[in-house]
C-alpha cells in the first residue's frame, strides 16, 4: 500500500479466536465429508467480503487488470469456439420459466465485456453498488488484492470456523431453521430458482455488505451474497487433510512437479505425501487446465431445490480462472 487512504479504505479485521470445531457435515452433500474435529489457530478476518469501492481503490493504485478484462489463451479452453474467446464473464441470467435444474446452461451465459466493472456486460455498471461486494474476480485477481492489503486469502478451514461464529455444529451457522421466526437470515434466492426471485429484503441479487445479521464473532455475510474464494485446493476424501495443509502453509499448488523418476508410478501414495502440483492436477476437473479451489458460503442464487449450500460445511470446486456474478472474496491476517 502506498498511501493512506488505502490503509483508510482497507476492511476492518475482526478477531477469530482459536479453537476446535467439528467440521464436516454427512447430512446433505457427499464432499461435505469426512467429518472431523479440527483445531485453528487464532486469526482476523475481514468483516464483510470486499467490495466494490475499495477493489476500485486497489486498481486505481495499482493498474491492475483483472482475469475477466484480459485476452483469453485458446490453450486453456480447448475445443471452444475462437470467436467466444473474448474478455468476459459469467453472467446468471434468470429463464422466462421453469426449467430442468440439471442444465447450469439454462441461467448462464457467456457475456463479452463483463467485468467487476460492468458486472451485466458493457452498458452495466456500480452505480448504487459501492458497498456490495466485488464479483467477477477469480481467484488470480483475489490473490492480488490480498498481497496489496498485505493479507491473505482464508484456508477452507477458517472460512467454515468463522461462518459458525462461535456456535454449535447446527444445520445453518445460526441454528437448525433457515428462517428462524420469519426472518431472514442471509442473502439466498427467495422464490423459485431459476427464474422467480422475490428477493432477500428486497435484494435479488447482490445486497450491500452488512444487510444481515452478524454472527457471533461480528462478521456478516459469511453465509450467502456472494460464494466466497479460499486458498484450499478441491479435493474430496481423505485428500482434503493434503489440501487443508497445504492451504495453511501457503502453498498455492503451483510449485512444479519433482522428477517422476523419484517414486514409482505403480506405487500407492497416502495423499499427505503428494506434492503440491499433483495435489492441483487431482483438483482439476475432467477437461480442464486449470486448478480448482474451494468456495465457501453460499451465494444470492442458493435456492434449497437446486443448491442447500448457503450453510457453513458446504463447499464448492471452481477453477481458478472463474469470473461470475455470485463469486467474491474477504481476506485473512494471521499471527
Amino acid at each position: 500500500m502506498s498511501t493512506r487512504a488505502s490503509i483508510r479504505d482497507l476492511t476492518e479485521l475482526v478477531e477469530v479466536p482459536a479453537g476446535r470445531f467439528t467440521m464436516g457435515s454427512a447430512d446433505f452433500y457427499p464432499d461435505e465429508g469426512p467429518v472431523r474435529d479440527v483445531d485453528v489457530s487464532g486469526f482476523r478476518m475481514e468483516r464483510h467480503p470486499v467490495t466494490n469501492a475499495r477493489f476500485a481503490v486497489f486498481v486505481a493504485e495499482t493498474g491492475y487488470v483483472t482475469v475477466a478484462e484480459q485476452e483469453l489463451d485458446p490453450a486453456d479452453f480447448p475445443g471452444a469456439d475462437p470467436e467466444l474467446l473474448v474478455p468476459g464473464g459469467l453472467v446468471f441470467t434468470p429463464t422466462p420459466g421453469p426449467v430442468p435444474l440439471s442444465d447450469w446452461s439454462r441461467w448462464w451465459r457467456w457475456q463479452p465485456g463483463a467485468s467487476w466493472r460492468h458486472p451485466g456486460g458493457p452498458g452495466t455498471d456500480l452505480e448504487g453498488r459501492d458497498e456490495h461486494p466485488v464479483v467477477l474476480v477469480s481467484y488470480e485477481d483475489a490473490l492480488a488484492y490480498a498481497a496489496w492489503a498485505g493479507r491473505d486469502l482464508p484456508t477452507e478451514v477458517e472460512a467454515e470456523y468463522a461462518a459458525r461464529g462461535g456456535g454449535p455444529a447446527t444445520t445453518y451457522a445460526w441454528g437448525e431453521q433457515p428462517d428462524p421466526g420469519g426472518r431472514i437470515m442471509a442473502n439466498t434466492w427467495q422464490g423459485r430458482f431459476p427464474y422467480r426471485n422475490t428477493g432477500a429484503k428486497g435484494w435479488a441479487g447482490t445486497s450491500p455488505v452488512g444487510a444481515f445479521p452478524a454472527n457471533g464473532y461480528g462478521l456478516v455475510d459469511t453465509i450467502g451474497n456472494v460464494w466466497e474464494w479460499t486458498r484450499t485446493l478441491y479435493l474430496v476424501g481423505a485428500d482434503r487433510d493434503a489440501a487443508d495443509a497445504l492451504a495453511a502453509a501457503g502453498d498455492d499448488g503451483a510449485r512444479p512437479a519433482p522428477d517422476p523418476g523419484a517414486s514409482s508410478c505403480c506405487a500407492p501414495q497416502r495423499a499427505e505425501a503428494l506434492p503440491a502440483a499433483d495435489l492441483a492436477a487431482s483438483s482439476r476437473a475432467p477437461g480442464e487446465t486449470r486448478p480448482r479451489r474451494v468456495l465457501k458460503g453460499g451465494s444470492h442464487l442458493c435456492a434449497p431445490e437446486y443448491c442447500l449450500r448457503y450453510r457453513p460445511p458446504a463447499r464448492s470446486p471452481q477453477s481458478e480462472d472463474s469470473a461470475t456474478t455470485h463469486i467474491g472474496f474477504r481476506c485473512v491476517v494471521r499471527g
